[in-house]
């Protein structure tokens, strides 16, 4: 994996994205990266696996050293300056992870000639070093960001307009939060590092057949090799019946981290070295690895089943000019980050959904356990913040709710659970019964988190924007799928 990772001095933090100090010169990058440093965290695979095992395996300073200078390479002044420092090494800190679609063969490609690669996945880390807790929030790639003098963009151009340092002062300011750390990943370093680990044991919820992402992989519990995880990582297309599969493949990538930690956490010394030697080949990074192995000791004990909290960020999603977007839910966002910044799992509740994805993660250890009333799409994702938002919104309008799959009987019972709300509701048939799920759909913006709310009653929907598509003569219509039961 190709890492890029750096901090910085407080005092630079606000500096403009094109005005960051030039205080690391070359000739003092050592020694003040070694006086600046703190908590260091090495890689994105498993979060702090790394730096775990380095200490489990008793690897001596001489390796611990010789990897050093792979660490250092490419840092850059500007990421350095969008960095916020920490005051204690124990105290918690937030990183940003960025996978690239970037890899060997996609350079040396002429289909990708000139092209700026993109963070398709994007994960804010809370690593909080005392409490051995990780949370893990995933990004939507096609978020809707006002990007100042760069217009309105969608959240992962912010790394193709201005690199990483953009990347991380995009992502703060949307989240409200300081930002440490910085950990970039390609294809090539991921399915480097699970195949140094003899591959992974993951139960992958349902079966992958996308061909976007090269191939097949079963359900079921099964040792993954790189190529196979990468490809349960990148797949989206698999889940299109269940909704926008942007929330499914961050699931799964949460999902595919846990395992690798495990992995890591009980491997042998040979395997631990080798896949430490392995990943060091992709990681750039400002801290020296004596730095990570004081965080593992912190560390260790880190149990992924209970110890790593996730979710998604809370979005609604919008059809403008042909082009998906998906529009971040103030209210649940910022019950979400107050959770998160507290030290609580994003959302109250474990959330698995049909297809036996892990949506959301409160660290109950649970695998199994559908959460009452939650969605499955992406575009209804932080169900359990988005509930608290939206449980006293005041309803006095009507909701058409059509039968859209011919399933006798669905229009009804989803029209009753939708009054328990307190709607006025109309239930008929729609246009016709190749509807391949259930659609929840709105003209008025003001009337998104309502939309949100019926998603998690009735179990399941894709909320979206009406671009015109729909005739909507109601506040809300509701097009049932096969996807409600």
């Amino acid at each position: 994996m190709t890492f890029r990772m750096a901090r910085k001095n407080s005092q630079t933090n606000q500096a403009p994205i094109n005005e960051y100090s030039r205080e690391a010169k070359s000739g003092e990058y050592s020694q003040t990266r070694k006086n600046r440093g703190r908590k260091k965290i090495l890689t994105i695979v498993g979060v702090v696996a790394l730096a775990l095992v380095l200490v489990g395996a008793g690897v001596g300073f001489a390796f611990v050293g010789s990897i050093s200078g792979k660490l250092h390479s490419g840092v850059d002044d500007d990421l350095l300056a969008a960095l916020t420092d920490t005051a204690r090494p124990e105290d918690p800190f937030y990183m940003l992870l960025l996978g690239v679609d970037k890899s060997e063969s996609r350079e040396n490609s002429d289909k990708y000639a000139g092209d700026s690669f993109r963070s398709d996945s994007m994960i804010l880390a809370r690593i909080d070093p005392q409490e051995r807790k990780v949370t893990m929030v995933s990004l939507h790639r096609d978020t809707m960001i006002d990007m100042g003098a760069n217009g309105t963009q969608k959240l992962n151009a912010a790394h193709a307009i201005g690199g990483p340092a953009y990347a991380v002062k995009v992502v703060s300011e949307m989240a409200g939060v300081p930002i440490s750390h910085y950990a970039e990943i390609d294809f090539d370093g991921f399915k480097a590092a699970v195949d140094a680990l003899g591959g992974v044991e993951v139960d992958v919820p349902m079966a992958i057949d996308d061909s976007h992402v090269g191939g097949h992989v079963d359900a079921g519990l099964q040792t993954l090799n790189g190529k196979q995880a990468l490809m349960v990582c990148r797949s989206r297309h698999a889940y299109d019946a269940y909704g926008d599969g942007d929330r499914y493949r961050a699931a799964n990538q949460r999902l595919v981290l846990g395992a690798i930690a495990k992995k890591l956490l009980n491997s042998d010394i040979p395997t631990i070295t080798n896949t430490i030697s392995t990943v060091a080949e992709y990681v750039t990074t400002d801290y020296n690895v004596a730095d990570a192995v004081g965080l593992a000791v912190c560390m260790r004990g880190l149990d992924p089943s209970t110890d790593i909290y996730t979710a998604m960020e809370p979005t609604t999603s919008e059809y403008i000019n042909e082009v998906w977007y998906e529009h971040l839910n103030e209210a649940a966002w910022q019950t979400m980050m107050q959770r998160v910044d507290q030290g609580l799992p994003p959302t109250e509740s474990t959330v698995v959904d049909e297809t036996g994805s892990v949506l959301e993660s409160n660290g109950d250890g649970s695998t199994a356990s559908k959460y009452g009333g939650s969605n499955s799409s992406s575009s209804t994702s932080g169900s359990a913040a988005s509930e608290s938002a939206t449980s006293n919104l005041d309803h006095n309008g009507l909701v058409v709710v059509k039968n859209g799959c011919g399933t006798d009987g669905v229009a009804a019972a989803a029209g009753t659970e939708i009054q328990t709300l307190g709607w006025n509701v109309e239930v008929g048939a729609a246009d016709d019964y190749e509807y391949k799920r259930t659609l929840i759909v709105y003209d008025d913006l003001n009337r998104a988190d309502e939309a949100e709310e019926i998603a998690r009653t009735i179990g399941c929907g894709r909320v979206i924007k009406n671009d015109g598509t729909y005739n909507v003569e109601s506040d809300l219509l509701v097009v049932i799928g096969p996807d409600y039961q």
